[in-house]
């Protein structure tokens, strides 16, 4: 599957406004943690008509035209992750049934490579794929999978 589309940057332009250096701005913007907020706010004007989650404790990150919820993802020089947020870090842990509720609560992911900024592809992925990929053991024991593991599955998609 080739990227649904892609988000550019500019910068020296972010450099300027944020008064940082263009190496700060590479760091930040290459950190999924840190962007992911931003991203979350360029995904909504890649997809017309949906509007951001109304609070950051919501289950999703994105309501789509249609009502449907979307989960924004960064893959990272770390991988990335299918699972809810709240399974994610020091003294977290995975939960199975926990995922796949996730799973049918929302139509997606919006999946942006932040390792190629300034110019990150996204692609548009169905929960449904992400579920598939699990019940046939493709993704890690906890829905973490490695950026070369992440582009090979998007290519048979």
């Amino acid at each position: 599957m080739d990227p649904t589309g892609w988000l550019e940057f500019d910068v020296d332009r972010i450099a300027i406004a944020l008064e940082i250096n263009v190496e700060d701005v590479q760091t930040y913007f290459t950190d999924g943690r840190r962007v992911s907020f931003l991203i979350e706010r360029r995904a909504v004007e890649a997809m017309p008509g949906s509007e951001l989650a109304p609070s950051e404790g919501s289950g999703y990150d994105l309501i789509d035209s249609e009502g449907g919820y979307w989960e924004v993802r960064s893959l990272t020089k770390g991988g990335i992750y299918f699972c809810p947020s709240k399974m994610v870090g020091s003294g977290r842990s995975f939960e199975e049934d926990g995922f796949l509720e996730k799973l049918d609560n929302i139509e997606g992911y919006f999946v942006t490579d932040v390792t190629q900024f300034p110019e990150m592809p996204y692609w548009t992925i169905s929960s449904n794929v992400v579920e598939n990929w699990w019940h046939e053991g493709l993704l890690g024991n906890s829905s973490k999978i490695s950026n070369q593991k992440f582009f090979n599955l998007i290519e048979d998609v």
